[in-house]
């Protein structure tokens, strides 16, 4: 009963999202809002796995900010407001043009966007990748999933940031196969890894200096959770627009998504479920690292939305499966 009051909240951020969009749009727009909304949760489930990783590393008032406090972001920030200044950026444009494109022309608006998709997917596939490569280059990893594999990770992440070497040397090949795009790869791609290493670092000083409940901790444990988000989430709305290209349509359903997305995020920490299924952490990030490949791809031919969610599907459900049959065979031994 404890873990259902989560999703009061995003119930009813999600009831008045749907009236709202009958009302603005009919039976139409209230089908789009729904879809766009069950598709942003269901191939978001990654995301909420390893956010709910790094929230075990908050204390309860954090959590609860980032629940609540972190939708405003969520929805307007990632969705809207992010979007609009790549567009300007991309494209020389002032932002302010850029927003009136947003309200008063969705098409021409949508095609600044897809023409924005390189930047896209040079920072967010080169901050899922810096995502990925820590949590398997840590050598103090003791379970693996994909043991073969993982295991020998494991040992190679005694080499000082090989993660950042490797993603800069996928960024150079990725720029030296499109030329009239390099710049644009390389720019977008170097501010994803240093955002990473800036916001997980200032993460780990604040912890060491201070403990995991302090206000400093968590405020930037919050900022790297909202720029994951944002990553994971800025190609979804490139997606969106071949949808449909009404902008509060796609704000109101990615939106409700992204609530759903953070109210399952709440309930895995609570409900002890990485614990309970250790598995469970390995698939995310072999899913992160799958969706940043397919970023990565998206760069040189199109890659559908349902391609890269039914990636991360696949590697969760089987690292539920897993999880599943080793605990029931004891073999697994729980993380403190």
């Amino acid at each position: 009963m404890a873990q259902m009051k989560i999703f009061i909240f995003p119930g009813i951020v999600a009831a008045l999202a749907l009236v709202g969009a009958f009302v603005w749009g009919g039976v139409q727009a209230l089908f789009l809002v729904a879809l766009l909304a069950v598709l942003e949760t269901t191939l978001s489930f990654d995301n909420a796995v390893v956010n709910a990783k790094v929230l075990t590393r908050m204390d309860a008032k954090w959590q609860r900010r980032f629940l609540i406090y972190g939708i405003p972001v969520a929805v307007f920030g990632t969705r809207f407001v992010l979007p609009i200044f790549i567009v300007a950026a991309a494209a020389g444009l002032s932002p302010i043009f850029v927003t009136e494109l947003a309200f008063f022309d969705a098409a021409k608006y949508g095609e600044y966007l897809d023409e924005a998709h390189t930047a896209i997917a040079g920072f967010g596939s080169t901050f899922l990748l810096m995502v990925s490569l820590k949590y398997f280059f840590n050598d103090r990893k003791t379970i693996h999933w994909i043991t073969t594999i993982e295991k020998h990770l494991s040992r190679w992440g005694g080499i000082e940031a090989i993660e950042v070497a490797l993603s800069l040397v996928v960024l150079v090949v990725c720029a030296m196969l499109v030329p009239a795009e390099a710049a644009t790869i390389l720019i977008s791609g170097i501010i994803g890894i240093v955002l990473f290493i800036i916001i997980e670092g200032i993460a780990q000083s604040f912890e060491m200096e201070a403990g995991a409940g302090a206000v400093s901790s968590g405020l930037a444990l919050f900022v790297y959770l909202n720029v994951l988000d944002a990553a994971f989430s800025l190609d979804g709305v490139v997606g969106a627009f071949a949808i449909t290209s009404a902008l509060p349509v796609i704000i109101a359903g990615l939106g409700i998504g992204a609530v759903f997305v953070r109210a399952f995020t709440v309930a895995l920490v609570r409900a002890h479920t990485l614990k309970a299924l250790p598995y469970l952490e390995h698939g995310a990030h072999w899913a992160i690292f799958g969706l940043a490949l397919a970023m990565l791809l998206g760069i040189f031919v199109h890659v559908p939305e349902a391609i890269t969610g039914f990636i991360g599907l696949v590697f969760i459900t089987f690292a539920y499966i897993s999880s599943r049959r080793e605990m029931r065979a004891g073999i697994v031994t729980r993380l403190p």
